[in-house]
């Protein structure tokens, strides 16, 4: 259990995800974030929690190039200011967002062929990744043929195929039934493992954000604050069944949930 000061990172380490005293307000009055900080080092897995609304999703949205920043500080992702499509950055949104009309397949190749990636190419990818995710022999089935798990798998082996590498995950397992969810999470840490991607993962689920996560990164409620960066020193190749008889996964956990306690308070004060 040992808090981590993102200014301590030395500069050389960086290269995936550098925010530096970031502010931002929608209406120049009412601020979102508050002077954030967070450096993530190339291959790193880290969550971001905290109470909603703090700004986890705008500061998503803000390495997306999505949002344009306002205030002061500045953004790098993959060594540049963010910037709308760049082809480093993958997004996956709590929605699986699956176009109807296309299959499994289908869906798995079109943010390639967004991104100009040749058929015969991207559909290679795709069914490689349909592969790795478990949906061998569902190449030509419709989103309404497939369950909400096997979407979240089509999902996952669209973004994974594109190769960035950066992605920005927002809460992608939040509607999910707590079995379908522990599945995708152990899928989620073997394709993490095998493609070496860096990952800002946004999440309310405390135990999701230990298991996964190279460090878990606490926010307040609005205006988001960072109030605490922890490493998770938990051994990998993780399985997520296992860490639940983990003594030291329920510590993780319970600081997680003091420093939110904390948050709350402060704010509040």
């Amino acid at each position: 259990m040992h808090n981590v000061n993102p200014s301590t990172v030395s500069n050389h380490t960086l290269g995936a995800i550098t925010v530096d005293g970031v502010s931002l307000s929608f209406d120049g009055t009412n601020p979102v974030l508050f002077d954030v900080s967070l450096h993530i080092q190339q291959g790193e897995f880290v969550s971001l929690v905290g109470p909603s609304g703090c700004g986890k999703t705008t500061l998503l949205n803000m390495a997306a190039g999505l949002v344009a920043q306002t205030g002061k500080g500045s953004i790098q992702v993959a060594g540049t200011a963010p910037v709308q499509g760049n082809p480093q950055v993958g997004y996956m949104l709590a929605r699986d967002s699956l176009l109807p009309w296309k299959t499994a397949l289908g869906n798995a190749m079109f943010g390639m062929q967004v991104r100009g990636v040749p058929r015969a190419q991207a559909q290679e990818r795709a069914q490689a990744m349909l592969q790795e995710v478990g949906l061998a022999g569902f190449e030509n089935a419709y989103p309404k043929a497939l369950s909400h798990g096997m979407r979240q798998r089509v999902a996952l082996a669209r973004t994974f195929a594109l190769g960035s590498s950066v992605l920005l995950m927002d809460e992608p397992f939040g509607a999910l039934d707590a079995q379908t969810k522990l599945q995708l999470e152990d899928l989620l840490l073997r394709l993490c493992q095998q493609h070496k991607q860096s990952v800002l993962f946004v999440t309310h689920d405390l135990s999701e954000a230990v298991a996964v996560s190279d460090r878990v990164v606490v926010m307040t409620s609005r205006p988001g604050r960072i109030v605490a960066d922890i490493a998770i020193d938990l051994p990998r190749p993780r399985s997520i069944r296992e860490l639940q008889k983990d003594p030291h996964f329920h510590e993780l956990y319970a600081q997680i949930w003091s420093h939110l306690e904390s948050g709350w308070s402060k704010h509040e004060g």
